[in-house]
């Protein structure tokens, strides 16, 4: 049982680190830019930056998705 599906549990652990990583970064950069009194705009660039490169992961998911569903390897 665990050797048939061990590539779908790897990519679910891996799925689910990255978005651990991606949570525990966000408070992480949340504390160092309260804690240095940062204006506004900085905040929102380090958000921002934050939030592109978890988009990123996602579409990476996404596109392995549609690509795997229509028979590319």
């Amino acid at each position: 049982m665990l050797t048939e599906h061990y590539e779908l549990i790897e990519s679910i652990a891996l799925n689910l680190g990255l978005f651990i990583l991606f949570i525990l970064m966000g408070y992480a950069i949340h504390d160092v830019l309260s804690k240095n009194d940062v204006p506004k705009y900085g905040r929102y660039v380090a958000y921002g930056v934050l939030l592109l490169g978890a988009i990123g992961f996602v579409a990476k998911g996404v596109i392995q998705f549609f690509w795997h569903s229509s028979g590319v390897n």
